[in-house]
């Protein structure tokens, strides 16, 4: 059943509505909530809120418990394909948990942090941005590790970062429903403005693994990925030196060692190759530069360490 969560007058006599369809079935009290859209320019998470409610409504008597899924957090983004929240110039994952009494968006991320409150697990999806493309993960605090990283593994991805959490992240939406003890996992994968589907037909194959554990799903499921799982300091960053277009020669996913050549940055002017860039350790590549133009300093790469001795795990599926 579609509901309205929290709703905002606008301008020109328009309303800003936050909707969720909550699909419940069965006498379980167990609630995952699916949460995506609160960067307009990200859209993964779109399709999978689609497969979700597609097959959890043709397969109702397998479920047993509640699945509320939030398609667009942030709806105005969306609609004008912006990442913030449009004329606020405002991004809405530093805004949580937000405040009763505070400004418009303030109020709206309030009444969300209330409605997500209590679930079991919150799965929140955010896709990359235009630059990079991310293979499918779990991003997950050092603080909250212990307690969520059991969870991670049902997720079928390739591979949860444990790091170390910046001051900025404690207004995200997942620090917010941490800290009041609801379980959030952040699932970063794709690239932004732009849906991949095996990826999102990948995260479906676990959140559907994720509810049967928890007792809320008899139908069939997939047996999940074995993930890599990488503690803070066991990813290495590859950035660009030198101004120009970078056009990669390592693929998405491929395992390189340490100097090896895995792209250019070229001077379309010169005709000249402004830099030469390397592998900065032994590992899988699993974000990689999607946008061609880069500056110094611009990234073009993360590589999963192998010889790190943070990764305490391995079993990465390539894509």
């Amino acid at each position: 059943m579609v509901q309205s969560v929290t709703q905002a007058s606008l301008a020109v006599n328009e309303t800003l509505n936050i909707k969720k369809n909550s699909i419940k079935n069965g006498k379980s009290g167990k609630r995952i909530c699916v949460v995506t859209g609160i960067h307009g320019d990200e859209l993964e998470g779109q399709y999978l809120a689609w497969l979700l409610a597609d097959h959890i409504n043709k397969n109702i008597g397998c479920l047993n418990g509640t699945v509320d899924i939030y398609p667009a957090l942030n709806p105005m983004g969306i609609d004008s394909i912006t990442r913030g929240i449009p004329l606020f110039d405002l991004d809405m994952n530093r805004v949580f948990p937000g405040s009763k009494d505070g400004t418009m968006i303030e109020t709206v991320c309030s009444a969300i942090i209330d409605d997500i409150a209590g679930a079991d697990i919150c799965i929140d999806v955010h896709s990359s941005n235009i630059f990079l493309k991310e293979i499918p993960q779990i991003r997950i605090s050092v603080p909250t590790a212990e307690t969520l990283v059991p969870y991670a593994k049902m997720l079928n991805v390739d591979f949860i970062w444990v790091h170390e959490s910046a001051t900025v992240l404690e207004s995200t939406l997942a620090h917010s429903l941490n800290s009041r003890g609801t379980k959030t996992l952040v699932v970063e994968m794709g690239v932004g403005m732009r849906i991949t589907k095996e990826y999102c037909f990948q995260l479906f194959d676990g959140v559907l693994n994720l509810m049967k554990n928890l007792g809320m799903w008899s139908g069939e499921t997939k047996e999940p990925r074995v993930p890599a799982i990488s503690l803070n300091g066991a990813v290495g960053f590859v950035n660009s030196d030198a101004a120009g277009i970078f056009v990669q020669t390592a693929n998405f996913g491929d395992h390189v060692r340490k100097g090896d050549h895995i792209g250019d940055v070229l001077n379309p002017l010169t005709g000249k190759i402004e830099e030469k860039v390397t592998a900065v350790c032994d590992g899988m590549i699993f974000t990689l530069r999607e946008y061609p133009i880069v500056y110094g300093g611009s990234l073009l790469a993360r590589i999963l360490c192998d010889s790190s001795d943070d990764i305490i795990e391995k079993g990465i599926t390539q894509q």
